[in-house]
C-alpha cells in the first residue's frame, strides 16, 4: 500500500533554502513551482539525494523552522563529514544513541532539523523489520 513518504519543510526564503540544501547538503533540485517565477517566493521546490526526496515550500513562511525530518543513511559519520566540510550547521555531531542508532542532526537556515541516522546492527524490538 504505502510505498514512501516525502517530508514537506516550510522555509522563509526559497532561494536561500535551495542553495543550502543543494550546495551544502548535496541534494539536487528536481522541480520548482511556479516554473517561471518572476519573484523568488512563494515557491514549492522538490529536491532529492540518493533516491530520497524532500519538498521545500515558502507558501507558509510562518511555519518555517517548525519541522524535523528523519532520514536513514548508510554511514552517518561520512555524511556528517561531507556536509560539515561544506558549512552545514551541525546541531548534533555523530552520536551513538541509547536506542541503538548513530545519529547526526543538521539544522537548515530556518531552524528545521534533519536527523540522519544509521540503523543499528542488531534490530531493536521497537523497530519494525524492513
Amino acid at each position: 500500500m504505502i510505498t514512501s513518504a516525502i517530508p514537506v519543510l516550510a522555509v522563509s526564503d526559497s532561494a536561500r533554502a535551495e542553495d543550502y540544501y543543494c550546495r551544502v547538503l548535496g541534494f539536487e533540485k528536481m522541480f520548482a513551482y511556479p516554473v517561471e517565477a518572476a519573484k523568488p517566493d512563494p515557491r514549492y521546490i522538490g529536491i532529492a539525494r540518493d533516491g530520497v526526496w524532500l519538498h521545500l515550500q515558502s507558501y507558509k513562511p510562518e511555519r518555517a523552522g517548525m519541522t524535523d525530518a528523519f532520514l536513514w543513511v548508510t554511514d552517518v559519520d561520512r555524511l556528517h563529514d561531507e556536509v560539515a566540510a561544506r558549512g552545514a550547521v551541525v546541531q548534533l555531531p555523530p552520536t551513538d544513541q541509547t536506542w541503538g542508532t548513530r545519529e547526526t542532526g543538521i539544522r537548515d537556515p530556518d531552524g528545521n532539523v534533519l536527523i540522519f541516522a544509521t540503523k543499528p546492527l542488531k534490530p531493536n524490538a521497537a523497530e519494525p523489520a524492513a
